[in-house]
């Protein structure tokens, strides 16, 4: 019998991983908010851990203090939302989830964050530590470069800076800054136009320039940041993100990442992150996707059956050192009454049972015009999936 009922939805966020987690007290610490005045406040490290999966994050919540523009500096939503969780998944191999703290950003600000994004000859007003990081448009001789020649030698490589902060607790009951991650966004296309207000055009950034550049970037933030006084002794840690392009219906994800050790002025050996993200069904499949572009298609068939007219059926995987590890699933879908949704979720459970791996993390979305109708979530492993209608 599938596990099929209405519950709230923020009763889903605490089910998402299966576990039953321990109904320990919550644990006041005190907290650092200015280090020249030595301000403290109450801060709340929360009992429940959903999963080792994820970091605890202290009470009340502090947003990051560069909030807001990575919407304005990232191409697609995909993006937005994978440039920090996969900056949190990597940052794992550094800090570990059950004795760090999660919190976002509060170093680097919106005008810090802004400047470092500029070309480096476009604030040279600004002290040296302000300096855009991105190339200039100009050549030796201060003359600008052509919108062609600029497309070509000089785009834009970086996007955008998102910035963590992993937490620990000291004995005196006290938390301080155990770590810091950083990601840079780079772009893999650079978008530009000949004239102001004409067409737009592209140009594609080859993988080996976006490495390189990548790499001298994060060095040079590294630099920065080592300068402050609050970041002198802790570990940094840098990923290099890719961006996808702006109509792509698919993250980017990170593919190297470094760590500065305790007070060391330079960032360690780079290690490579294989990640990628793919979407379902496939026209020709290459090898690695073969079976599981078969099990979507078979799955999709069966969508297919239950519905008289055509389905839309879209799935993005997302592979971990070439194996899928994670199946997400858009369905929508005109609904005419709530029996009919009771029915196709009891349908569709069964159908992700019979015809998909049981290895993989899988998350159904079910929408119609009204918006959001069914959730259904499967942990890897599990006999069965949850329910969950939207009221």
């Amino acid at each position: 019998m599938n596990r099929f009922r209405w519950i709230p939805a923020m009763v889903v966020v605490a089910m998402l991983t299966g576990c039953v987690p321990s109904l320990k007290e919550d644990t006041e610490v005190l907290q650092n908010t200015d280090e020249a005045e030595a301000e403290v406040e109450t801060t709340i490290i929360p009992s429940i851990q959903i999963s080792d999966r994820y970091y605890r994050t202290l009470v009340p919540y502090k947003e990051s203090a560069s909030r807001g523009l990575v919407v304005s500096n990232l191409f697609t939503k995909y993006d937005i939302n994978e440039v920090e969780t996969g900056l949190m998944r990597l940052s794992q191999n550094v800090y570990d989830t059950d004795t760090y703290y999660f919190q976002e950003g509060q170093y680097l600000d919106s005008e810090t964050v802004s400047n470092w994004l500029y070309r480096s000859n476009q604030n040279q007003k600004e002290s040296p530590e302000l300096h855009g990081l991105n190339p200039p448009d100009t050549d030796a001789s201060g003359n600008k470069l052509s919108p062609e020649v600029r497309a070509k030698q000089a785009p834009i490589y970086l996007a955008h800076i998102v910035e963590q902060n992993y937490l620990t607790k000291t004995e005196d009951n006290k938390v301080k800054i155990g770590g810091i991650s950083i990601g840079l966004a780079l772009n893999s296309i650079y978008y530009y136009q000949k004239e102001q207000y004409g067409e737009y055009y592209e140009e594609p950034i080859p993988e080996a320039d976006i490495e390189k550049k990548g790499k001298q970037i994060a060095e040079e933030v590294l630099t920065r940041l080592r300068a402050r006084p609050d970041m002198k002794d802790i570990p940094i840690v840098i990923g290099l993100f890719k961006q996808e392009e702006r109509n792509s219906i698919v993250p980017g994800t990170y593919f190297a990442y470094s760590v500065s050790e305790n007070g060391q002025s330079s960032l360690g050996e780079w290690q490579k992150i294989n990640e990628e993200y793919v979407t379902f069904p496939m026209s020709s499949p290459d090898e690695i996707y073969r079976e599981a572009n078969d099990k979507f298609l078979n799955l999709k068939q069966d969508v297919d059956k239950y519905f008289a007219n055509y389905t839309s059926v879209i799935g993005r995987g997302f592979y971990q050192n070439n194996q899928m590890t994670k199946l997400s699933i858009e369905i929508p879908i005109q609904f005419y009454g709530s029996t009919e949704i009771i029915g196709f979720s009891q349908y569709l459970s069964g159908v992700i049972i019979k015809q998909l791996p049981n290895d993989i993390d899988i998350e159904v979305s079910i929408t119609s015009v009204n918006g959001p109708e069914v959730l259904i979530l499967k942990d890897r492993n599990d006999a069965e999936p949850l329910v969950h209608i939207y009221e």
